[in-house]
């Protein structure tokens, strides 16, 4: 965005007469019907309290305003006096011109050519016929410090018609009743969707021409004949039945979350001691204590219902760390959770073939958690209904609303996507997965039922669950490193701009929109709240209830961390450039 905006800018002062070193720079929001053919006026004000007059935006010859595009309008000293000072707040209204008059507006950048200088009102907003908006420098404050409340309630009022829960399934998280206009694809995102797709299917097609149609593979070269153009041979094809890739793949697959230090013998894993000391060189519990043992439990999938009376099972694996403490290999697989001559122990030393079936199973097993759990269930699905809650609670000009919107940007419309065309009876889902619909609705209804926000959704505390946080106890653990780092990079910078906004604990009392916010996160889902769980919520059920509790953790947290931040504004203008 800055290199297009200097590229306007020097266009501007070079082919134009302008004597004022203003520019004005408007970003339209790339949403269905943001574009408007209304006339738009600004008025700009310096710290002084100096207004300029009314200010069309308009270019001559040109159409402004058109959805996703960025305008600019250079100031005429007739505009802007040369004593103006420094730029901290406008106003801004339109017409009702046209047929289309509708306008969403992303952000308008003044600024300033001489000094180099850009002032960000990130508006982030639907602008109403012959409605005035006024915009401080960033739009960012705190509700009980906002001069134009009023504006400020009326836009969470239509944001409360808009947003409302609904539950699916029950057990599964909250999500939007109906999607909004605002929340659909933007018309480059769906032009990539729809060109994606259109390449895949005229591959696919071409592939099954070539190599035959077929309901299942009958060799490893046939399995392998599909991987072509836009679908390139997995790396992992040369490794996919290695021992050493097995374990790697509980460390930095697409499911890393699950493997935890095994401090016991599991009581209904029924091991042969001999064979444990055969890998191990020593006894299973020499080894538990040596902290060399490492087990994934899936006890959740324990009769799962499956569409078609399929069948999944529920595994306990064992992992251990060779004698070197670098590589993780697995050390046994028991399929089912009840132990018996039905259900035995594998080992690597079984049959090839015996031992590669039982990892095969394993790691449906493991996937179908991964899909349902850790991917829709507690990402996608889990924080539509955080963003339900954010949308109808929070203003635009809330500072917690900026940091998290860009984090729910096309979030409820490939959820409403997925529900409809993937995980719908007779879909992608049922067609693919062993589980069906069915299975990955119940599992991610047992997944929520354990899931708690101030665990499960902090890397460092759900790691140390584990037992895994030290190097120590295992070195190659690809996730852990980058998740703790990423989570510890974010959390600075969230609890800068906290502790920015909140830098007397009165602040956080007094911030009517944040006490609500908290209030209907954890409010029950029969309450019409989102029903996030924690363990804080659990061991005193006021908190959950009720958010001057969590005002008074809220504020201890403040206490404890009295960092001042200097160049605030340098921050968030970065963001929003980025953005």
């Amino acid at each position: 965005m800055i290199g297009t905006l200097t590229r306007i800018k020097r266009f501007f002062w070079r082919d134009i007469n302008v004597t004022s070193p203003w520019v004005v720079h408007v970003k339209t929001g790339d949403r269905k019907g943001a574009g408007t053919d209304a006339t738009v006026w600004v008025r700009l004000r310096d710290e002084s309290g100096q207004w300029t007059d009314e200010i069309k935006l308009s270019s001559f010859w040109h159409n402004d305003h058109e959805r996703g595009q960025l305008d600019s309008f250079p100031l005429l000293t007739a505009h802007i006096g040369v004593k103006f000072g420094e730029l901290d707040k406008l106003e801004i209204w339109r017409d009702a011109f046209g047929i289309g008059d509708s306008w969403f507006l992303d952000v308008i950048t003044v600024e300033n050519i001489v000094t180099r200088k850009m002032y960000h009102f990130p508006a982030q907003r639907w602008i109403r016929a012959d409605t005035h908006y006024v915009f401080n420098h960033y739009d960012t404050c705190l509700p009980q410090f906002d001069q134009h409340r009023e504006q400020r309630q009326q836009e969470l009022e239509e944001k409360k018609r808009m947003y409302e829960y609904v539950v699916h399934h029950p057990g599964l998280p909250a999500q939007v009743r109906k999607l909004p206009e605002d929340e659909c694809f933007s018309d480059s995102y769906k032009w990539d969707i729809i060109t994606h797709k259109v390449q895949f299917i005229k591959d696919r097609k071409f592939i099954s021409l070539t190599t035959g149609s077929r309901d299942h593979w009958e060799s490893w070269e046939s399995l392998t004949s599909v991987y072509k153009y836009n679908m390139p041979v997995p790396q992992s094809k040369k490794d996919w039945n290695n021992d050493i890739w097995f374990g790697m793949q509980r460390l930095q697959g697409c499911n890393p979350v699950l493997i935890r230090l095994c401090t016991k013998q599991p009581a209904n894993l029924r091991v042969d001691a001999d064979t444990m000391v055969r890998f191990l060189g020593q006894s299973l519990q020499d080894a538990i204590d040596a902290k060399r043992i490492f087990m994934v439990d899936l006890k959740i999938l324990e009769n799962l219902p499956c569409a078609e009376n399929r069948r999944v099972c529920a595994p306990i694996a064992l992992f251990y760390l060779d004698k070197n403490r670098r590589d993780l290999l697995p050390l046994c697989i028991q399929l089912f959770q009840q132990p018996g001559k039905s259900n035995p122990v594998f080992y690597p030393s079984d049959n090839p073939y015996t031992w590669l079936l039982a990892k095969m199973w394993y790691n449906n097993a493991d996937a179908s958690y991964h899909q349902s759990c850790t991917h829709l269930g507690f990402t996608h699905l889990m924080m539509e209904g955080v963003a339900v809650c954010t949308h109808r609670n929070l203003s635009p000009s809330h500072p917690i609303f900026k940091l998290l919107a860009p984090h729910f940007l096309f979030l409820l419309a490939i959820n409403t996507r997925g529900l409809a065309k993937l995980i719908n009876p007779g879909g992608w889902v049922d067609r693919t997965t062993a589980i069906g619909c069915v299975g990955m609705f119940e599992l991610i209804k047992r997944g929520c039922h354990v899931w708690r926000l101030d665990t499960h959704a902090v890397p460092p505390v759900e790691i140390a669950e584990r037992g895994l946080t030290s190097p120590e106890i295992l070195p190659n653990y690809p996730y852990r490193d980058d998740a703790i780092a990423v989570y510890k990079a974010i959390e600075a910078y969230v609890t800068s701009m906290v502790e920015y906004f909140y830098d007397l604990p009165e602040k956080i009392a007094e911030d009517e929109e944040l006490q609500t916010w908290l209030k209907e996160l954890v409010r029950s889902k029969e309450e019409n709240g989102c029903g996030l769980q924690t363990r804080t919520c659990e061991a005193d059920k006021s908190r959950r209830m009720g958010g001057q509790n969590h005002g008074h953790r809220l504020r201890r947290h403040v206490r404890t961390n009295q960092k001042r931040v200097r160049q605030m504004q340098g921050k968030l203008s970065h963001r929003f450039i980025n953005d």
